[in-house]
């Protein structure tokens, strides 16, 4: 996967057609939907292995290898979709209280428990508002279990 020239973020991949990963319009920034798909490692994150260390023990490792098998994926998953929103929010000057609407899409919706605590690691405030919804497959593998769209308000006034 090559990386997009457009954009700035590092931890977000060039999309998997021809469509803007990331677009600002005024003072609103609109994700498409955000995947973990490492495009440095050009790998599907599948894992505690594929994410750093500390993250995975804050996000729910137990070390109990039947619990960290069955959760690992879908934790390591919204971890790093997630993070990959923060990074290009804070490369634009903003945080993530700034996003107010996620639109998450699951293959299995028995993982928004699991996505729900992630989530509440990066927005300990108030939450974003939120539409979930199950789906039967997401580009570009079955591995991919968690797929996030997002809209965040940034005044270019504030910048």
């Amino acid at each position: 996967m090559k990386p997009n020239t457009n954009q700035k973020n590092a931890g977000q991949g060039a999309p998997l057609a021809r469509y803007a990963a990331t677009k600002r319009v005024g003072d609103f920034i609109f994700f498409s939907g955000v995947i973990a798909v490492n495009p440095k490692k050009k790998i599907i994150v599948q894992g505690f292995d594929d994410i750093p260390a500390e993250v995975a023990d804050a996000i729910g490792r137990t070390g109990q290898f039947s619990a960290d098998f069955k959760q690992q994926a879908i934790l390591s998953q919204s971890w790093y979709v997630l993070n990959s929103i923060r990074q290009h929010i804070e490369q634009q000057g903003g945080k993530m209280s700034d996003v107010f609407k996620l639109v998450q899409y699951f293959k299995n919706l028995d993982h928004f428990p699991l996505f729900s605590q992630v989530r509440d690691q990066f927005f300990p405030g108030e939450p974003p508002i939120s539409t979930i919804v199950e789906v039967s497959a997401m580009l570009p593998s079955e591995d991919i279990l968690i797929e996030v769209e997002a809209t965040a308000y940034l005044p270019l006034t504030s910048l």
